[in-house]
Parts: structure tokens; C-alpha cells; sequence
């Protein structure tokens, strides 16, 4: 499946993460159209996505009445990854935000959920193989009409758009110098969305491309990784790319980087 980078594009601008769902089910045609992007966006053979349709509320955990806790969704997709592959974390963060930009220019929300679900249901009714694990899951339905003072709280503590400058982030060509694709790349990936907002990501950039690294901050009570978080950022960084007419390829490196962009084409 070929990204369909401009409506994904629009979807970055758009998606926001939401917590609490309409009590009614997704629309047959939402629902057949998330089980094709399931299937047809599989980059890695380390990484796949599998839509379970009314799921049990239990399989959603959280504080009660606090930070974290899904209810009501209609629906969940399951990210699932090879453990035996060593890029895993990152090729399920690319993977899984695809399905979740698809599913937002359909009008569906979603919310990455890395920390505050049971991977043990999970992985019973996404039927993984011994090597697989469900690193992540997104419910996926309709938003709860008036989000309640708990989905105000958590909107404004992982807000899309309260994110780090550029400034902050990159190193190597200095903006003047980096040619417009490069631009547009680095902001798409500037609004990725990661766990608890922490925005890992790091970016090295030259003439012929761009290395996207996982930064060194230690947070012992976190257990999404960060290099999940940063397959996201690289899904996003691809797309701000081909929106400006440039095609790439992706290089795995060693921790603490994570891959590099390797230009292929420009139009």
C-alpha cells in the first residue's frame, strides 16, 4: 500500500487523542475500511495491526477517574509486534500511526495506548504467535458528545500542539540551509504524538538526509519505549516529505539512533 500522503497530511493537522466514546458502533463502512488499512499497510514484517470490533471494556485500565482510562469505544485496533526482530519498536510506531491518520481522515478517533490496557486480553483476541506481543492498542469510535472535565485535563496535558521547537531538536544544516522538503519533513514530525508527550525524538541533518535518534532522558516508570515513539515521528517525517515531492527510504542504525532518511527522488 502506497501512502496516500496528502490525506494523512491533513490527518496530522486533525487527530487529536480521545478517551471517552460515543456509546454507539462504528459504521460498517468505517469499520471494512479500517480492516483494509489493517491488512494493506504492513511496511515491516515485524510489525502488524489487527481490528478487533467490541472489544471488552475491561481490556482498557487506568487510574479510575484519572489519566489513561478508555471507556466506551466501540472498537480497537491491536498493534502487533515480532519480537524476535530488533527494529520492532520502531517499525510498530510507523505501522500503528498510519492505521490512526487513516482512521482520523475517516472521521474516527483514536489514541495511542502503550501503558493503560492488559496485553494479556489483548493478545488473546488479537491471536498472536508465541514470538508476538500487542506493544500497543488504539480504541477507535466516535467521540463522546461534551468531553467531560477528566477528557478537558488530559487534552491539555498531552495537547498535539504543545510542542518543542525545531530549536530544540535538530542539529547539522542550519534552517537557512536546509532545502524546503527538509522543512516541511522536520515539522510533520515536530507534531508526532508520543507517550506522555515527551517528544524523544532527535534529528541530525545533512545534505542527504536526515537521522532521526532516540534521546537519552531516563524515566524508569515509563514502559513504551521510545523508540516506538519515534516510528512515529519517522512515519510523519516521510509524509511531510512526499508533500513536498520527495521520495525516501529508511535505513535502520544502532541505539540510540533509530534510522536514517535516505533521499531516493525528488520531483
Amino acid at each position: 500500500m502506497q501512502i496516500p500522503f496528502n490525506v494523512w497530511h491533513d490527518a496530522i493537522l486533525k487527530r487529536r487523542s480521545i478517551r471517552q466514546y460515543a456509546a454507539k458502533p462504528v459504521e460498517a463502512a468505517g469499520l471494512e475500511a479500517m480492516r483494509r488499512v489493517c491488512a494493506e499497510f504492513r511496511p515491516f514484517l515485524s510489525a502488524r495491526s489487527v481490528l478487533v470490533a467490541d472489544p471488552a471494556e475491561d481490556i482498557f485500565r487506568g487510574i479510575p477517574g484519572g489519566y489513561g482510562k478508555v471507556s466506551g469505544a466501540p472498537a480497537l485496533v491491536a498493534f502487533v509486534g515480532n519480537m524476535d526482530s530488533p527494529d520492532v519498536q520502531e517499525a510498530l510506531g510507523y505501522t500503528g500511526e498510519g492505521v490512526i491518520l487513516e482512521a482520523t481522515a475517516l472521521g474516527l478517533a483514536t489514541c495511542w495506548v502503550g501503558g493503560f490496557f492488559s496485553p494479556k486480553r489483548a493478545a488473546a483476541i488479537a491471536k498472536v504467535s508465541p514470538n508476538e506481543r500487542v506493544l500497543a492498542v488504539t480504541p477507535v469510535g466516535y467521540p463522546k458528545e461534551g468531553s467531560s472535565l477528566q477528557e478537558k485535563a488530559m487534552s491539555r496535558f498531552g495537547r498535539n500542539w504543545q510542542r518543542r521547537p525545531l530549536s530544540d531538536l535538530v542539529i547539522g544544516l542550519k534552517e537557512n540551509d536546509r532545502p524546503e522538503w527538509m522543512k516541511a519533513a522536520l515539522e510533520a514530525a515536530r507534531l508526532a504524538p508520543s507517550a506522555m508527550n515527551r517528544q524523544p525524538w532527535r534529528f541530525k541533518v545533512d545534505k542527504e538526509g536526515i537521522v532521526i535518534s532516540a534521546d537519552s532522558v531516563v524515566n524508569p516508570t515509563m514502559v513504551v519505549s521510545k523508540r516506538l515513539d519515534c516510528g512515529i515521528a519517522m512515519l510523519h517525517l516521510e509524509i511531510g516529505a512526499l508533500t513536498s515531492g520527495v521520495k525516501g527510504s529508511w535505513e535502520p542504525l544502532k541505539s540510540p539512533q533509530v534510522a536514517r532518511f535516505k533521499l531516493l527522488a525528488q520531483a
